[in-house]
Protein backbone atom coordinates (compact mmCIF):
# COMPACT_ATOMS: atom_id res chain seq x y z
CA UNK A 1 0.00 0.00 0.00
CA UNK A 2 2.77 2.21 1.22
CA UNK A 3 4.83 1.46 -2.37
CA UNK A 4 1.70 2.14 -4.53
CA UNK A 5 1.03 5.62 -3.04
CA UNK A 6 4.71 6.39 -2.75
CA UNK A 7 3.90 6.00 -7.18
CA UNK A 8 0.88 7.61 -6.98
CA UNK A 9 -1.36 5.11 -7.18
CA UNK A 10 -3.88 5.01 -4.30
CA UNK A 11 -6.26 1.97 -5.63
CA UNK A 12 -5.45 -1.25 -6.69
CA UNK A 13 -4.20 -1.49 -10.54
CA UNK A 14 -3.15 -4.70 -13.11
CA UNK A 15 0.03 -3.70 -13.05
CA UNK A 16 2.82 -1.05 -11.10
CA UNK A 17 5.54 0.11 -13.20
CA UNK A 18 9.19 0.46 -10.76
CA UNK A 19 10.76 2.41 -13.65
CA UNK A 20 12.61 5.32 -12.80
CA UNK A 21 10.45 9.10 -12.85
CA UNK A 22 11.22 11.28 -15.51
CA UNK A 23 10.47 8.86 -18.48
CA UNK A 24 9.17 11.05 -21.68
CA UNK A 25 6.65 9.58 -23.98
CA UNK A 26 7.43 10.32 -27.63
CA UNK A 27 5.95 9.12 -31.29
CA UNK A 28 7.61 5.53 -32.37
CA UNK A 29 7.68 7.64 -35.70
CA UNK A 30 10.28 10.34 -33.89
CA UNK A 31 12.39 7.76 -32.68
CA UNK A 32 15.56 7.21 -35.05
CA UNK A 33 18.99 5.38 -34.58
CA UNK A 34 17.72 2.45 -32.95
CA UNK A 35 17.37 -1.46 -32.67
CA UNK A 36 14.84 -3.95 -31.51
CA UNK A 37 15.92 -6.09 -28.83
CA UNK A 38 14.66 -9.49 -29.96
CA UNK A 39 15.04 -11.09 -26.15
CA UNK A 40 12.88 -8.36 -25.37
CA UNK A 41 9.95 -8.22 -27.67
CA UNK A 42 7.15 -10.22 -25.89
CA UNK A 43 3.70 -8.96 -26.19
CA UNK A 44 0.23 -10.02 -25.29
CA UNK A 45 -1.40 -9.74 -28.68
CA UNK A 46 -0.02 -8.77 -31.97
CA UNK A 47 3.26 -6.45 -30.84
CA UNK A 48 4.96 -4.97 -28.16
CA UNK A 49 4.08 -4.55 -24.38
CA UNK A 50 7.28 -3.50 -22.74
CA UNK A 51 6.25 -6.45 -20.12
CA UNK A 52 10.31 -7.26 -20.01
CA UNK A 53 11.65 -3.65 -19.88
CA UNK A 54 13.48 -1.59 -22.56
CA UNK A 55 13.01 -3.31 -26.29
CA UNK A 56 15.05 -0.55 -28.22
CA UNK A 57 18.80 -0.33 -27.80
CA UNK A 58 21.01 2.31 -29.34
CA UNK A 59 21.99 1.29 -32.86
CA UNK A 60 25.74 2.34 -32.33
CA UNK A 61 26.53 1.25 -28.63
CA UNK A 62 23.85 -1.00 -27.91
CA UNK A 63 23.28 0.42 -24.54
CA UNK A 64 18.73 -0.19 -23.46
CA UNK A 65 17.39 3.03 -24.37
CA UNK A 66 14.13 3.14 -24.60
CA UNK A 67 10.41 0.87 -24.56
CA UNK A 68 8.28 0.71 -27.52
CA UNK A 69 4.69 -0.50 -26.93
CA UNK A 70 2.47 -0.84 -29.97
CA UNK A 71 0.41 -4.06 -28.99
CA UNK A 72 -2.98 -3.93 -30.48
CA UNK A 73 -4.81 -2.59 -27.02
CA UNK A 74 -2.28 0.06 -26.35
CA UNK A 75 -1.68 3.24 -27.43
CA UNK A 76 1.66 2.98 -29.44
CA UNK A 77 4.25 4.93 -28.24
CA UNK A 78 8.01 5.33 -27.10
CA UNK A 79 9.50 5.31 -23.61
CA UNK A 80 12.57 7.18 -23.36
CA UNK A 81 14.30 5.80 -20.26
CA UNK A 82 16.06 8.60 -18.33
CA UNK A 83 19.24 6.49 -17.17
CA UNK A 84 20.13 5.91 -20.99
CA UNK A 85 19.34 9.21 -22.55
CA UNK A 86 19.12 13.45 -21.96
CA UNK A 87 17.98 16.47 -23.09
CA UNK A 88 20.30 19.05 -25.33
CA UNK A 89 19.86 22.27 -26.46
CA UNK A 90 18.71 22.32 -30.01
CA UNK A 91 20.02 25.64 -31.98
CA UNK A 92 16.40 26.49 -32.84
CA UNK A 93 14.53 29.40 -31.51
CA UNK A 94 11.84 28.70 -28.30
CA UNK A 95 8.66 27.49 -29.15
CA UNK A 96 6.00 30.48 -28.60
CA UNK A 97 3.45 29.85 -26.10
CA UNK A 98 0.44 30.63 -27.18
CA UNK A 99 -2.05 32.99 -24.91
CA UNK A 100 -5.59 31.22 -24.67
CA UNK A 101 -6.95 33.70 -27.00
CA UNK A 102 -4.48 32.82 -29.69
CA UNK A 103 -5.09 28.98 -29.02
CA UNK A 104 -8.91 29.60 -29.80
CA UNK A 105 -7.87 31.31 -33.39
CA UNK A 106 -5.15 28.30 -34.25
CA UNK A 107 -6.31 25.39 -32.58
CA UNK A 108 -10.00 25.44 -32.95
CA UNK A 109 -10.98 22.46 -31.33
CA UNK A 110 -11.24 18.18 -32.73
CA UNK A 111 -14.37 17.00 -34.06
CA UNK A 112 -16.33 14.57 -32.02
CA UNK A 113 -16.89 11.62 -34.72
CA UNK A 114 -14.29 10.80 -37.28
CA UNK A 115 -15.20 10.93 -40.90
CA UNK A 116 -15.53 7.25 -41.03
CA UNK A 117 -18.54 7.63 -38.30
CA UNK A 118 -16.59 6.44 -35.38
CA UNK A 119 -15.90 8.31 -32.10
CA UNK A 120 -13.02 10.00 -31.82
CA UNK A 121 -10.13 8.47 -29.48
CA UNK A 122 -8.65 11.72 -28.48
CA UNK A 123 -12.43 12.59 -27.36
CA UNK A 124 -13.30 9.16 -25.21
CA UNK A 125 -9.83 9.58 -23.55
CA UNK A 126 -10.55 13.27 -23.00
CA UNK A 127 -13.61 13.28 -21.36
CA UNK A 128 -12.84 9.66 -19.64
CA UNK A 129 -9.88 11.93 -17.72
CA UNK A 130 -12.34 14.63 -16.79
CA UNK A 131 -14.88 12.25 -15.72
CA UNK A 132 -12.54 10.76 -13.28
CA UNK A 133 -12.02 14.33 -12.16
CA UNK A 134 -15.71 14.83 -12.26
CA UNK A 135 -16.38 12.17 -9.35
CA UNK A 136 -13.45 13.07 -7.59
CA UNK A 137 -14.47 16.98 -6.69
CA UNK A 138 -18.50 15.54 -6.61
CA UNK A 139 -18.47 14.30 -3.66
CA UNK A 140 -20.47 11.97 -3.91
CA UNK A 141 -23.21 14.08 -5.03
CA UNK A 142 -25.43 14.19 -8.28
CA UNK A 143 -23.92 16.47 -10.68
CA UNK A 144 -26.75 18.21 -13.33
CA UNK A 145 -25.45 18.69 -16.70
CA UNK A 146 -26.61 21.49 -18.77
CA UNK A 147 -28.13 20.11 -22.31
CA UNK A 148 -26.10 20.03 -25.51
CA UNK A 149 -22.95 19.13 -26.42
CA UNK A 150 -21.37 18.94 -22.61
CA UNK A 151 -24.35 16.71 -21.80
CA UNK A 152 -23.65 14.35 -24.46
CA UNK A 153 -20.57 13.63 -23.54
CA UNK A 154 -20.69 13.62 -19.73
CA UNK A 155 -24.18 13.09 -18.53
CA UNK A 156 -24.62 9.24 -18.92
CA UNK A 157 -21.90 8.36 -17.19
CA UNK A 158 -22.35 10.82 -14.57
CA UNK A 159 -25.97 9.68 -14.44
CA UNK A 160 -25.35 6.09 -13.92
CA UNK A 161 -22.76 6.34 -11.04
CA UNK A 162 -24.19 8.73 -9.08
CA UNK A 163 -27.19 9.07 -7.23
CA UNK A 164 -30.49 10.67 -8.19
CA UNK A 165 -31.88 12.39 -5.23
CA UNK A 166 -30.21 15.41 -3.73
CA UNK A 167 -27.94 17.64 -3.04
CA UNK A 168 -27.43 18.56 -6.38
CA UNK A 169 -24.18 20.49 -7.82
CA UNK A 170 -24.37 22.45 -11.13
CA UNK A 171 -21.56 21.90 -14.31
CA UNK A 172 -20.58 24.27 -16.77
CA UNK A 173 -18.23 25.14 -18.93
CA UNK A 174 -15.76 27.95 -18.08
CA UNK A 175 -13.23 29.75 -19.97
CA UNK A 176 -11.53 32.19 -22.22
CA UNK A 177 -13.89 34.08 -24.43
CA UNK A 178 -17.34 32.49 -22.71
CA UNK A 179 -19.57 34.84 -20.48
CA UNK A 180 -18.90 34.77 -17.15
CA UNK A 181 -20.70 31.43 -15.01
CA UNK A 182 -21.38 30.64 -11.78
CA UNK A 183 -21.27 26.58 -11.25
CA UNK A 184 -20.39 24.43 -8.22
CA UNK A 185 -18.04 22.69 -10.86
CA UNK A 186 -16.66 24.36 -13.76
CA UNK A 187 -14.94 22.55 -16.94
CA UNK A 188 -12.02 24.49 -18.24
CA UNK A 189 -9.39 23.89 -20.71
CA UNK A 190 -5.69 22.78 -19.94
CA UNK A 191 -3.22 23.89 -22.11
CA UNK A 192 -2.06 22.38 -24.47
CA UNK A 193 1.62 23.14 -23.97
CA UNK A 194 2.26 24.43 -20.74
CA UNK A 195 -0.23 21.79 -19.23
CA UNK A 196 -1.59 24.42 -17.24
CA UNK A 197 -5.81 24.16 -16.24
CA UNK A 198 -7.36 27.70 -17.16
CA UNK A 199 -7.68 29.45 -13.59
CA UNK A 200 -11.43 29.51 -12.38
CA UNK A 201 -11.99 30.59 -8.75
CA UNK A 202 -15.59 30.62 -8.19
CA UNK A 203 -15.26 26.89 -7.49
CA UNK A 204 -14.16 23.25 -8.13
CA UNK A 205 -12.30 23.24 -11.77
CA UNK A 206 -11.93 20.23 -13.66
CA UNK A 207 -9.31 20.38 -16.69
CA UNK A 208 -10.42 19.01 -19.88
CA UNK A 209 -7.83 18.59 -23.03
CA UNK A 210 -7.80 22.07 -24.56
CA UNK A 211 -9.04 20.63 -28.37
CA UNK A 212 -11.84 18.98 -26.76
CA UNK A 213 -13.00 21.83 -24.88
CA UNK A 214 -12.59 24.20 -27.46
CA UNK A 215 -14.91 22.29 -29.78
CA UNK A 216 -17.58 21.87 -26.97
CA UNK A 217 -17.22 25.52 -26.29
CA UNK A 218 -17.28 27.37 -29.72
CA UNK A 219 -17.50 24.81 -32.32
CA UNK A 220 -21.57 25.07 -34.24
CA UNK A 221 -20.86 23.93 -38.19
CA UNK A 222 -24.21 23.12 -38.92
CA UNK A 223 -25.14 25.23 -42.10
CA UNK A 224 -29.02 25.87 -42.29
CA UNK A 225 -30.72 26.60 -45.13
CA UNK A 226 -34.16 27.32 -45.70
CA UNK A 227 -36.30 23.53 -46.41
CA UNK A 228 -37.64 23.28 -49.96
CA UNK A 229 -40.20 21.08 -51.63
CA UNK A 230 -43.49 22.85 -50.06
CA UNK A 231 -42.42 23.55 -46.68
CA UNK A 232 -43.09 26.52 -44.88
CA UNK A 233 -40.29 29.81 -45.28
CA UNK A 234 -39.38 29.28 -41.59
CA UNK A 235 -38.53 25.81 -41.97
CA UNK A 236 -34.60 24.90 -42.26
CA UNK A 237 -32.64 22.37 -42.75
CA UNK A 238 -28.93 20.84 -42.38
CA UNK A 239 -26.75 21.43 -45.53
CA UNK A 240 -24.73 19.02 -45.41
CA UNK A 241 -26.55 16.72 -43.03
CA UNK A 242 -24.62 16.77 -39.83
CA UNK A 243 -21.89 13.83 -39.82
CA UNK A 244 -23.29 10.49 -36.91
CA UNK A 245 -21.52 8.36 -35.50
CA UNK A 246 -22.19 4.46 -35.21
CA UNK A 247 -23.07 4.69 -31.76
CA UNK A 248 -23.49 6.00 -28.43
CA UNK A 249 -20.49 8.01 -26.92
CA UNK A 250 -18.17 6.11 -25.00
CA UNK A 251 -15.97 6.87 -22.77
CA UNK A 252 -12.47 4.91 -22.69
CA UNK A 253 -12.75 2.80 -19.81
CA UNK A 254 -8.75 2.24 -19.11
CA UNK A 255 -8.14 5.79 -19.36
CA UNK A 256 -11.18 6.39 -16.49
CA UNK A 257 -9.90 3.86 -14.31
CA UNK A 258 -6.36 4.53 -14.87
CA UNK A 259 -7.43 8.40 -13.68
CA UNK A 260 -9.20 7.18 -10.85
CA UNK A 261 -6.70 5.00 -9.28
CA UNK A 262 -3.88 8.17 -9.16
CA UNK A 263 -6.38 10.52 -7.34
CA UNK A 264 -6.12 10.31 -3.12
CA UNK A 265 -9.90 10.59 -3.07
CA UNK A 266 -10.18 7.05 -4.39
CA UNK A 267 -9.82 6.43 -1.03
CA UNK A 268 -13.61 7.60 0.01
CA UNK A 269 -15.41 4.41 0.35
CA UNK A 270 -18.24 5.62 -1.71
CA UNK A 271 -15.86 6.43 -4.64
CA UNK A 272 -13.17 2.99 -4.13
CA UNK A 273 -17.02 1.35 -4.97
CA UNK A 274 -17.60 3.34 -8.14
CA UNK A 275 -13.77 2.38 -9.09
CA UNK A 276 -14.10 -1.62 -8.20
CA UNK A 277 -17.94 -1.94 -9.32
CA UNK A 278 -16.71 -0.30 -12.86
CA UNK A 279 -12.93 -1.93 -13.05
CA UNK A 280 -14.77 -5.60 -12.63
CA UNK A 281 -17.51 -4.61 -15.12
CA UNK A 282 -16.08 -3.45 -17.72
CA UNK A 283 -18.68 -4.45 -20.18
CA UNK A 284 -20.95 -1.86 -18.63
CA UNK A 285 -22.63 1.19 -20.13
CA UNK A 286 -21.66 3.73 -20.46
CA UNK A 287 -18.25 2.10 -20.94
CA UNK A 288 -20.41 -0.56 -23.21
CA UNK A 289 -23.92 -1.72 -22.55
CA UNK A 290 -25.80 -1.82 -19.35
CA UNK A 291 -24.72 -0.09 -15.78
CA UNK A 292 -26.11 -0.99 -12.88
CA UNK A 293 -27.01 3.20 -11.25
CA UNK A 294 -24.22 2.63 -7.83
CA UNK A 295 -27.12 4.34 -5.91
CA UNK A 296 -30.00 1.83 -6.57
CA UNK A 297 -28.29 -1.32 -6.42
CA UNK A 298 -29.95 -3.88 -8.53
CA UNK A 299 -31.37 -1.46 -11.02
CA UNK A 300 -30.61 -1.90 -14.67
CA UNK A 301 -30.58 0.43 -17.33
CA UNK A 302 -30.17 -0.47 -20.61
CA UNK A 303 -30.85 2.38 -23.31
CA UNK A 304 -30.43 1.41 -26.47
Amino acid sequence: MEEAEACGVYAPVHALSYGPPGAVAVAPGDVHGTVLIPERCDGYCLGLDGRDGPNLACAQCGCAVATRIDDCSYWQVVWLDPRAVRLISADEPACRVLSWEALREEQPGTPPVEPIGAWSPVWEAAVAEALAHLLAVSDGARVVVPDGSVADAFRPTLDALLPSEPPVKSLALAGPSLSATVADIALVPRHPQTGEAWPYGAGAAVPLAADVWMYLAFNDNRRLLPASGGLPDDVYRDDPPPLLPFGPFRPDWEVFLSTLARLPEVRQPWLRAIYDHVKEHRDSRPFWWCLPNMAEKGSYRCEQ
